[in-house]
């Protein structure tokens, strides 16, 4: 996946930046505890169950003896989570020795979920009530639409011929770091936008799922009362059917954002209402480096730089229009057009633009690599070396010039106050140039203050 700024959690980051309170809250829930559990690190799972039954704390010289020397540093990464989470509770006696113990609320109900096993607040419906629910292929497609429709009607509303059911406020929300817009103009992608584009499905849902949480207190809903109803909505079965009467007034609330994202599929019956968990909302309660299974690609690309894409999706359209020129006859002209394809052309201008925007080459061609079709995903390289050689040329040539703000020192009473101020500006490690003939020299603004100072004080 490219790597993108913007991301700069996932659901778990989210969990563990939640006041104390709030965590031991959360854990009362056994499922809650479970989807920590699978959230963490090997070495930090073998330590929540080696420690479960456990009631005495831990000392960290202890735990460092549960590992080979060379495993010392996984084993720091695994417990800084756990304590991140608040599952490891720290403490540091007078000698600054620490020790560790498994949180009581988190340790109770995680003892209690695996002995007694756990059954969700609501069973699926039986299927004599429940008529005609989709199949799994069906269900998918849905979620992938609904997914689609979203995100068009995010970055490009004129381009949605089914608008989402989501509230124009709610939308802001999302579109906030996403999209700009200046007086008479209309909306476009900022720099973080075009990246967001360029993830995978996955990536983007954490996203969004992220901002929705971060800006529930905003809409007067408990963050954690929707957290912990969106990962206890991990645990049930793709494809079954869910009574939405089991569901709190709160909840239901939720359900309908939640569709409108994709994550679930309303139905209404004759007498009963139900909801269908996708792919999308069990895929929350896991990693999302775990969650980002290849899917079928679609993009053709050729040494000649001309791109095929075999799709019909009007998000893919608007993916590609980022970084390609489309055959203008393919979009006028009904005559050429081809069924379920796109057809475009990289070249040196479109990449300019994308570049401009802050799309970087290597994100460009690992969308392009990620997105091969069958027909070429098994050939290595998937897209030829002259085009993503040349793609990194085209950016390159962009970046030949770097902006540096700096401060030019002329005038020097002597040269030995020259060369002292040089020396001066070279132990800050911010010296960029220097006439030792002429008595010039040129520093970076960080450390202007501390030249200036030096200098005062030869005076």
């Amino acid at each position: 996946m490219p790597e993108v700024r913007i991301i700069a959690k996932n659901f778990m980051d989210m969990v563990a930046s939640m006041p104390a309170m709030k965590l031991d809250k959360l854990y009362d829930n056994g499922f809650i505890c479970e989807a920590i559990l699978r959230s963490l690190p090997p070495l930090g799972k073998k330590y929540v169950l080696q420690m479960l039954h456990i009631d005495v704390q831990v000392t960290a010289k202890s735990m460092e003896e549960w590992v080979l020397p060379d495993g010392i540093s996984k084993q720091k990464v695994a417990i800084d989570r756990l304590v991140q989470l608040r599952v490891f509770i720290e403490t540091v006696d007078r000698k600054n020795e620490k020790s560790y113990k498994l949180n009581p609320t988190f340790q109770r109900s995680l003892q209690k979920l695996l002995v007694n096993g756990g059954t969700l607040p609501r069973e699926p419906m039986p299927s004599n009530i429940t008529v005609r629910l989709p199949g799994l292929e069906d269900l998918e497609a849905y979620a992938l639409e609904q997914w689609e429709c979203f995100l068009l009607q995010l970055i490009s509303s004129n381009q949605v011929e089914r608008p989402s059911n989501i509230s124009s406020s709610l939308m802001k929300v999302f579109q906030r770091r996403l999209m700009s817009q200046r007086d008479r103009e209309p909306p476009r992608l900022t720099e973080s936008g075009f990246q967001f584009l360029l993830m995978d499905t996955n990536a983007q849902l954490w996203y969004i799922i992220r901002e929705y949480i971060s800006n529930s207190e905003a809409r007067g809903v408990d963050a954690a009362e929707l957290i912990s109803f969106l990962l206890e909505l991990s645990f049930h079965v793709i494809g079954e059917a869910y009574n939405i009467n089991t569901l709190t007034d709160f909840q239901r609330n939720i359900i309908k954002d939640l569709a409108d994202l994709g994550l679930v599929k309303l139905q209404q019956g004759r007498k009963e209402s139900w909801f269908i968990p996708t792919k999308l909302a069990t895929n929350l309660s896991v990693s999302l480096a775990d969650s980002s299974s290849r899917k079928e690609g679609f993009v053709v690309v050729e040494t000649n730089f001309r791109v095929y894409a075999y799709s019909t999706s009007k998000l893919h359209c608007e993916i590609l229009r980022l970084f390609s020129r489309y055959a203008t006859k393919h979009l006028l002209n009904v005559e050429y057009q081809l069924p379920n394809l796109i057809v475009g052309a990289i070249t040196k201008e479109s990449l300019y633009n994308a570049f401009e925007n802050g799309i970087t080459s290597d994100q460009i061609i690992s969308f392009l690599q990620q997105n091969a079709h069958p027909r070429v995903a098994e050939r290595i390289p998937s897209v030829p070396e002259n085009v993503t050689d040349q793609i990194r040329l085209w950016e390159s040539d962009l970046n030949r010039v770097e902006m540096t703000e700096a401060y030019y020192y002329d005038e020097f009473p002597s040269r030995d106050v020259f060369e002292a101020a040089c020396d001066c500006a070279r132990e800050w490690n911010g010296l960029l140039w220097e006439d030792s003939k002429k008595m010039h020299m040129v520093v970076k603004t960080e450390v202007h203050t501390h030249v200036r100072d030096y200098l005062r004080r030869q005076k």
